[in-house]
């Protein structure tokens, strides 16, 4: 298994009728045949799980894929910081990461926001 760099593009919603290429994440993230994230290959690969969550506009965010309690997965900012500050995706742990899908996670202003992925290579 190898780690796959994943990106996300926020897909259409209210403030963004064609979606936008320009706010999103990259997200390293060891990845099975399915498309599913590994939580066994996490674990051996976790301090090269990263996330930079790039927004138009605001300076880019970097942080890692965080394994939480109950099998949920989050993205993690601040290695001091507050869990509860995690962004959390939805479902992350049945979703599947490949070309022309679509994920959701809870940004920072605690909306829930839909992201397509738009591509899957190796790392």
């Amino acid at each position: 298994m190898t780690l796959s760099n994943v990106r996300l593009e926020l897909a259409r919603d209210q403030g963004f009728p064609e979606g936008s290429a320009l706010h999103g994440y990259e997200v390293v993230v060891p990845l099975n045949a399915d498309g599913h994230i590994d939580a066994e290959e996490w674990r051996v690969n976790k301090p090269r799980c990263a996330v930079r969550r790039f927004w138009n506009g605001e300076p880019d965010e970097r942080g890692h894929l965080v394994h939480r309690r109950g099998g949920t997965w989050a993205f993690h900012y601040d290695v001091r910081g507050d869990p509860e500050e995690d962004q959390p995706g939805w479902k992350f742990d049945t979703h599947v990461f490949k070309v022309g899908e679509y994920v959701s996670l809870r940004e920072q202003d605690d909306e829930l926001r839909t992201f397509r992925v738009v591509s899957v290579r190796p790392a």
